[in-house]
């Protein structure tokens, strides 16, 4: 399964993420976004495919989101891109791509969804001890 994944590894979500990507088998392309940010056309692709709007893929913490004042209402979209693209720190992270979906994984189990529910074989716990998936790899709710 082709699978990519918009990396940052400081990030623990975003850690778990490709973790849970490898635990299911499948060794993705991994792109450190702040190192290779996407284009704006790949920008606002994953933004739409993952079903947010521009806002909701704003990253607050530990960016410059109030020096840049992102959260006043009247910026536009447009505007909302330059500032991720010009500041990719501003991306929240991680976005993860397959043939079943994107989705911006936060919290890291959603990328569940869009990865295959049989390629889970074992137990998957987070960093921080939470579990995940189950001895039979299903998903604990």
């Amino acid at each position: 399964m082709d699978v990519t994944i918009y990396h940052n590894p400081d990030c623990g979500t975003s850690r778990n993420t490709l973790d849970l990507i490898r635990h299911a088998g499948i060794e993705p392309t991994v792109i450190e976004y702040l190192k290779t940010p996407p284009s704006r056309d790949q920008l606002v692709k994953m933004i739409a495919d993952a079903g947010l709007a521009v806002r909701e893929a704003i990253r607050e913490k530990g960016t410059p989101y109030k020096e840049l004042g992102l959260g006043d209402p009247t910026l536009t979209d447009d505007q909302l891109l330059d500032a991720m693209l010009k500041d990719p720190i501003s991306i929240n992270r991680p976005f993860v791509i397959t043939p079943m979906g994107t989705r911006l994984s936060r919290p890291s189990e959603v990328v569940l969804d869009i990865l295959p529910a049989d390629a889970f074989k074992g137990p998957f716990v987070k960093e921080d001890g939470e579990a995940v998936l189950d001895a039979e790899g299903r998903r604990v709710v």
